[in-house]
């Protein structure tokens, strides 16, 4: 590490601290290099820690791995990179076993009071499954594999973990030209407690910071996921993918006390049936039936559409669950969290409907990668929600994300040990050209423009980029969004850089990534739906939409 505080050296950048990003910073530490974790609020403050489904794996020899494979290429409809899906799914068993060997619990059919032939983990199963395969730990999987993972490595001594610091850009030391995307060495990071700049170098950057959801009205995601690790590596020029396809949960609670509580897939896996009121007395119906053979165990993006569309016929704000089939004491059991939070809302589900809705969930797009992780930049790599591996598609099958996430930085690791002695060799300097400026800007005395641009541009893409999309909308869109974006680079232009500005520049750049992916895809396939298009074009199967920043820009 450097002497100058404002300048820090590392042999890896890790930029976020969810599952994805602790899972790669463990396996780069193991080599003995020195590893910087960069994350902007406390080390646990991610969308892996909100994960309640679980983990998609075959464990059972009831299963196998074709047949994995063949779900999630049929949910993918027709985008997946069938290779990169048939690598991620078969080393899911040994990356199950590591973070069990670490000390992850994941319930087991006797901590749920069975008593039969088959013992071992209690698999479940979720929409777009035909076999039972989702490891959990009862409905906190994510909480408990997040833990396990920030006590793993913050025991390693060469391990350095950056609390409240929030990554501005990246640094490049060289740029992007008509062959060549460039090359990046680090990161310009905001120390957000003490309100200045360092400047990060090292040979490998990893960006693992999660999801988009946050650039969306209604969001399951936390607050920190603003998409900020695709707007910088788009504005660095590397090649971002797919950003059209946006998940929309289909059931988080609808509660006007209880925001962004998402009620698991988990529970249509236990026989959970989606409902809706005809008429304010009535009775409500089943109605997934009409949608898709796998009624309420249908793909997510065929679940989201089919409750809008009858929330939108019925007048209603939102649809039911019912799980009333089950006893209080089994619901208990397999759905703790749930259970306690439904019943501070008022709801016990062993007897009441739960109103759900759907809102932002997940990203199937982002930087572009391969399955070890590598973007087209040189130096710069992706895991997790903020990269696009092929694994996911068109339309992310129900608990492959936390697959993803403990499977793809296994790969990365082995790849930059592979190629750790190549990137060392032009190891970043000091010089000038790297070190961050204020140049003229001042502080500001108008937060509220901050306020007002973030909530237009979560209200319009919610209105028209959202799960129903038409070429109307989306120009509508297009066309608010450059007018903000010109706000915002004006603003950031004169003023000196807060976290609530840099998230708001980067939900605007994810924004408009999100708007221009749609406007160039002339279909609808998978969780991109436009009406004008409503079918799927044959031609564009396996074709992705793939855009960088103009040269120049």
């Amino acid at each position: 590490m450097s002497d100058n505080e404002d300048v820090l050296h590392f042999d890896h950048i890790v930029i976020g601290s969810g599952l994805a990003g602790l899972t790669t910073a463990l396996h780069l530490a193991r080599s003995g290099r020195s590893v910087a974790v960069v994350t902007k609020r406390e080390i646990d403050e991610c969308n892996s820690r909100l994960a309640q489904g679980g983990v998609a794996c075959v464990m059972d020899a009831l299963d196998t791995f074709d047949e994995h494979v063949q779900d999630t290429l049929t949910a993918g409809a027709g985008l997946c990179n069938e290779a990169a899906v048939r690598a991620i799914v078969e080393a899911g068993p040994d990356a199950v076993n590591e973070i069990v060997s670490l000390g992850a619990k994941f319930t087991t059919r006797g901590d749920l009071g069975y008593k039969d032939e088959r013992d071992g983990y209690d698999l479940g199963r979720e929409g777009g499954h035909h076999k039972r395969r989702i490891l959990h730990a009862g409905d906190i999987t994510g909480a408990e594999l997040e833990k396990v993972m920030v006590d793993a490595v913050t025991a390693l001594p060469n391990v350095r973990i950056f609390e409240y610091h929030i990554a501005i850009d990246l640094v490049m030391s060289s740029r992007p030209t008509e062959s060549s995307k460039g090359r990046c060495s680090g990161a310009y990071v905001l120390d957000i407690r003490r309100g200045r700049v360092v400047t990060m170098l090292a040979p490998t950057t990893v960006i693992a910071c999660g999801g988009v959801g946050k650039v969306y009205l209604y969001t399951s995601n936390p607050d920190v996921a603003c998409g900020s690790g695709v707007a910088m590596a788009y504005r660095a020029g590397a090649n971002i993918s797919n950003m059209e396809f946006i998940q929309f949960h289909p059931t988080i609670l609808h509660h006007p006390q209880i925001r962004s509580f998402l009620i698991s897939e988990a529970l249509r896996g236990e026989g959970a049936v989606l409902k809706v009121r005809t008429s304010r007395d009535a009775e409500p119906e089943e109605f997934m039936h009409k949608y898709h053979p796998m009624k309420s165990l249908a793909p997510r993006d065929v679940v989201a559409r089919a409750i809008d569309s009858e929330m939108k016929r019925t007048g209603e704000e939102c649809v039911y669950l019912d799980i009333r089939h089950l006893s209080e004491e089994r619901l208990r059991l397999r759905f703790p969290h749930i259970f306690a939070k439904c019943l501070e809302a008022g709801i016990n589900m062993a007897h009441d409907l739960i109103p759900v809705v759907p809102a932002a969930h997940f990203s199937c797009g982002g930087i572009t990668t391969d399955i070890n992780g590598c973007s087209s930049i040189i130096g710069l790599y992706a895991v997790g929600e903020s990269a696009c591996t092929g694994l996911h598609g068109a339309n992310r099958l129900a608990s492959n994300s936390l697959l993803e996430a403990m499977v793809v930085p296994r790969f990365l690791a082995k790849e930059i040990d592979r190629t750790f002695g190549e990137l060392s060799r032009n190891r970043p300097g000091e010089h000038t050209g790297m070190h961050w400026s204020n140049g003229n800007a001042t502080d500001s005395d108008e937060q509220v423009v901050i306020s007002h641009n973030w909530d237009e541009i979560r209200r319009f893409m919610w209105d028209y980029v959202g799960i129903y999309r038409t070429n109307k909308r989306l120009e509508r869109a297009e066309n608010r969004i450059q007018l903000i974006r010109k706000e915002i680079d004006k603003y950031y232009r004169d003023f000196i850089v807060t976290a609530d500005l840099i998230e708001l520049r980067n939900i605007a750049t994810v924004a408009e990534l999100i708007i221009k992916c749609s406007l160039l895809r002339h279909e609808s396939r998978g969780l991109h739906f436009n009406a004008d298009y409503p079918s799927p074009d044959p031609a564009m199967a396996c074709v992705d939409t793939v855009i960088s920043r103009k040269l120049g820009r």
